[in-house]
């Protein structure tokens, strides 16, 4: 699993990664909220850490941009033992937990744990984009037509809803749709992204997946 980490303090930036590397964690480390934002809007994680008191942006500041930009990605916030309102409005603002410091390493760990299971576990029953609607009951795909999808199909798109605001590379996408299964290559993610790409077009839908073979793929609505 990805996580983002956002601290600016180097010492604990270095340890909490070294952290969770030993947990099994690939982690994309940052040192302001500018940085942190960029990687969010840039890439897919399944868990992002900000601590509240950064330089260039703060940790809300960015949480209130990320939840704006639809990115459901769940967010643990690292908070001084002053900043209560600073935790209320974080949680107001989507985060889904919040830890104060000077924390335990073990705690930090298993609340990254539990927040990453709960974010894997996501799943709306509907999710819209354009002028379409996935629904995860009946695995259909709706616009103007429906049309219903495989399994690996709907966990492609539905992937790729979730992270609508950004392109997601191909490694992720093997990982997160494919985590099961070791034989998986480029060529089978650009199978299934043609494969969904007939079915937009299918029903009619102006949504269309950009990307190329072995680079990074974004829905996104014809102009």
């Amino acid at each position: 699993m990805k996580i983002l980490l956002a601290e600016d303090t180097l010492d604990l930036n270095k340890v909490i990664t070294s952290m969770l590397e030993m947990q099994g964690f690939d982690v994309d480390s940052a040192v302001d909220g500018a940085q942190a934002l960029e990687l969010a809007l840039s890439n897919g994680y399944d868990g992002i850490i900000l601590d509240i008191m950064m330089p260039k942006m703060n940790g809300l500041e960015v949480l209130k941009e990320i939840r704006r930009r639809n990115i459901v990605t769940p967010v643990l916030m690292l908070t001084a033992k002053a900043e209560v309102d600073d935790r209320v409005e974080g949680l107001d603002a989507g985060a889904d937990d919040y830890l104060t410091k000077p924390f335990a390493m073990k705690e930090l760990m298993a609340r990254v744990k539990a927040m990453t299971r709960r974010g894997s576990q996501y799943a709306a029953k509907e999710l819209s984009f354009g002028d379409i609607t996935l629904k995860s009951e009946s695995l259909e795909l709706i616009c103007a037509n429906t049309v219903r999808l495989s399994l690996k199909e709907f966990s492609l798109m539905q992937t790729l809803l979730l992270n609508q605001e950004h392109p997601v590379d191909t490694n992720y996408l093997i990982e997160h749709v494919w985590n099961d299964e070791t034989d998986v290559e480029e060529d089978t993610v650009w199978l299934y992204v043609n494969f969904l790409q007939g079915k937009l077009e299918y029903i009619n839908s102006g949504v269309t997946i950009k990307g190329e073979k072995g680079g990074s793929f974004q829905v996104v609505v014809n102009e």
